[in-house]
């Protein structure tokens, strides 16, 4: 998996140390909702189970490079 140096900095942090590779991954291949953000960085948006939350991944405009990851409450999918 391709991180940025933000995302590894990032996820020193207690709330985003939990990031687990598979849940990158599984969003990335299977989101919920994806879309491409003004800058050309795609926002991903998946369902973890174990955590009973969603998570988005924010990726580089190549669509594999992992630029920033976390939980967002605020966001309303299907699983809820």
């Amino acid at each position: 998996m391709k991180t940025t140096e933000y995302f590894k900095h990032m996820g020193k942090r207690p709330e985003r140390a939990i990031i687990q590779d598979e849940w990158t991954t599984r969003v990335i291949q299977f989101p919920e909702k994806a879309e491409i953000q003004f800058d050309g960085r795609i926002r991903k948006w998946g369902w973890i189970s174990e955590e009973s939350k969603f998570f988005r991944f924010s990726l580089l405009e190549d669509g594999e490079t992992v630029h920033n990851a976390f939980f967002d409450r605020p966001f309303k999918g299907t699983q809820q």
